[in-house]
């Protein structure tokens, strides 16, 4: 992945939503999978998903949450940087262009929130067919291999979030630059938020895993720090 090179959870609604998520995913010695002790393999690769999506999420919905990231502010959508003739004014001025990216980075948190349930589920029922692979991988195997897995799920399930924040907002920021492009409306900036909420959060999501790799310790979780601080084979 590109851009990635970490954050405990303070909201209440933040803690319930991931606690199912990391409860869900225990203990639990798995048949045929690769194991350490009585631990299995897989439950670490989980394990070290939900804490590093809990983490990002927790982030990411803070106010300025995406604004302030080192990985994942969040740019503005292709349809917003088209040049010519069309594209006049406004949208040629660096402050509006900022004051822009900046609202709609705001806007991408109530993305996130719909997004982390998504997360979250994927996480629970994830395949590892090579835990061994993962574990041992680089920074962000994990991240990579929950990407993949999910596809355009996260942008699927942020546009309509992200239409109805915006609409809700009814921002005269938004509402000027889309007046300034023809033929284009809220649905569409919702769709190319999406697309650039969905890098923004694995990114985020990266960085955390990069974090809990480099000091396992810091988790209290024996069954990361075991899986983590020692090569599997």
């Amino acid at each position: 992945m590109e851009r990635i090179p970490t954050i405990m959870m303070s909201n209440p609604v933040q803690r319930r939503l991931f606690l199912g998520g990391i409860a869900a995913v225990g203990l639990i010695a798995l048949p045929g999978c690769a194991s350490f002790g009585q631990v299995s393999l897989v439950d670490a690769v989980r394990r070290l998903l939900a804490l590093s999506a809990r983490n990002a999420f927790a982030r990411l919905t803070e106010p300025d949450g995406f604004w302030d990231s080192a990985v994942a502010r969040v740019n503005l959508p292709v349809l917003f940087g088209k040049r010519g003739s069309i594209v006049q004014g406004i949208l040629s001025s660096g402050p509006f262009r900022e004051r822009l990216q900046h609202k709609l980075n705001n806007v991408a948190e109530d993305g996130a929130r719909r997004a982390a349930p998504v997360v979250t589920d994927a996480v629970k029922t994830i395949g590892v067919e090579n835990a061994v692979a993962i574990l041992n991988g680089g920074p962000t195997a994990a991240t990579t291999l929950l990407r993949d897995e999910m596809g355009p799920a996260l942008v699927n399930a942020m546009i309509p979030a992200l239409d109805d924040a915006l609409r809700v907002a009814n921002d005269p920021l938004v509402n000027q630059a889309i007046s300034a492009l023809a033929g284009v409306d809220l649905g569409m900036v919702a769709h190319g938020l999406a697309l650039e909420a969905d890098n923004a959060i694995w990114y985020q999501i990266g960085r955390e895993e990069a974090a809990i790799r480099a000091d396992p310790e810091s988790t209290n979780d024996p069954v990361l720090i075991a899986a983590l601080k020692v090569p599997q084979a």
